[in-house]
């Protein structure tokens, strides 16, 4: 997020006055996590590429002002993004913008594919907890390159990558991602053996092989890429958001809405969706890529385990139980993922919730209302949750932490503003 952006963010508040019902439709943006690692799979490719349905976030921000520190010439209009990446200037990710965006370390495997050398400094994001690059890094020293940590500077070099095998110790998107893209331009096969099936890998693969690469079982555990010696020219469009999704449907749910998502794809919210008819709540496929929910009254509290996909999704944990901390009865959600993602949990408590943690695992009892009150977002899903909680609480909530939220939604208080919530981003008093 540049500086300008980044003290807006930090000097506003959202205001959000509760028990208003939602109605109407929402069109759900495009994938953010599509979005940061395809920009970087630009890379791998000698000519333009056309991105489309790219959301206009913070994240983007951060992603395009790398590429073009690589030298990559990007054009921005609406939903578009042109990048050539034709003429790369450095190999050298500049530690001051990657350190503020995680999804930046996907660079290293495109740079290295392409032009044989790397430097990416360990990247930063969200403080949701250890995600290593250890699978990373195991996974292109089996593709055959040199790979070192200085002074928190990740060196990788290869003349030529080499196809392997490797099996994934976990199977972690951001590895299966950045392998996969190393092993478009590598000399040979390449099989990834317990790879992650997130649709967002599957997206990746697809915009791949519209440059040309040879990809199949994206989707499955096992992904097989022969490689290529280089790729073309492509315009792409970026799939849905299912978090965005998952997101607006939780809104729905808490407020005892009618609200239609447009532009989304059901099946990649199957888990989301079976847990939301489970507790009590309709869900119908419309015409066109939509989706409907409707309450069907008392919602009842249930089990979730967050998992890789097509498992019950980690950025969808905190969204989920703010519905649960107004459902009859207990729930346990148990974060398997991530070893900080419950830093929501104090200030929905804040708000009048009854929640309990031990370990990785909150017990939530329902109960009959929340109340506004004054709370902080801790990361970006966090501070969602909290703005879903707002919709259904009595009274005004204020929401601090906005910076994470700008990272990951694009147009939020508008999209729930045209579904008729009271919600409003003003400056803080300091400001």
């Amino acid at each position: 997020m540049d500086q300008p952006a980044l003290a807006k963010s930090q000097s506003s508040i959202l205001e959000i006055w509760g028990g208003t019902p939602l109605e109407g439709k929402v069109k759900i943006s495009g994938a953010k996590n599509s979005a940061l690692v395809l920009m970087a799979g630009a890379l791998l490719c000698s000519e333009p590429c056309r991105l489309q349905n790219v959301p206009s976030l913070a994240d983007i921000q951060g992603m395009t002002r790398i590429l073009e520190s690589l030298g990559v010439k990007i054009k921005q209009s609406i939903d578009t993004l042109e990048l050539d990446p034709t003429n790369l200037t450095s190999t050298d990710a500049p530690y001051e913008l990657v350190s503020k965006l995680r999804a930046s370390f996907f660079a290293i495997g495109p740079l290295l594919a392409r032009m044989g050398v790397a430097k990416v400094p360990l990247p930063g994001g969200c403080a949701i907890g250890a995600r290593p690059v250890e699978i990373h890094v195991r996974g292109l020293k089996q593709l055959g390159a040199q790979v070192y940590i200085e002074h928190g500077v990740v060196h990788a070099y290869a003349s030529q990558l080499k196809g392997a095998k490797i099996y994934l110790d976990y199977p972690s998107v951001g590895a299966t991602e950045t392998l996969m893209m190393a092993a478009t331009l590598a000399e040979g096969e390449t099989i990834l053996d317990n790879a992650a099936q997130e649709p967002e890998v599957i997206d990746l693969a697809n915009f791949c092989r519209s440059m040309g690469a040879k990809i199949s079982g994206a989707g499955t555990k096992t992904i097989t890429i022969s490689g290529v010696p280089n790729l073309h020219a492509t315009d792409y469009d970026i799939v849905p958001d299912r978090i965005e999704a998952g997101t607006f449907l939780m809104a729905g749910a808490i407020t005892h809405s009618d609200i239609l998502l447009e532009s989304v794809v059901p099946e990649h919210l199957s888990a989301v969706t079976a847990k939301l008819k489970e507790v009590g709540f309709q869900l119908t496929p419309d015409a066109n890529r939509g989706l409907r929910i409707q309450s069907k009254g008392v919602h009842t509290g249930t089990e979730i385990e967050t998992l890789p996909y097509p498992g019950f999704p980690t950025d969808l944990q905190s969204l989920f139980m703010a519905l649960l901390t107004l459902s009859q009865g207990s729930s346990v959600v148990t974060e398997t993922v991530f070893e900080n993602r419950l830093g929501h949990v104090p200030e929905l408590v804040r708000m009048g919730a009854d929640i309990k943690v031990k370990g990785n695992v909150a017990v939530i009892q329902g109960v009959p209302f929340l109340s506004g009150a004054p709370v902080t977002g801790t990361d970006l899903r966090a501070t969602a949750a909290l703005a879903v909680a707002a919709l259904a609480a009595n009274g005004k909530t204020s929401i601090s932490g906005l910076q994470h939220l700008d990272r990951g939604y694009a147009n939020f208080e508008q999209k729930l503003r045209d579904l008729g919530a009271r919600i409003e981003r003003v400056p803080t008093v300091e400001a």
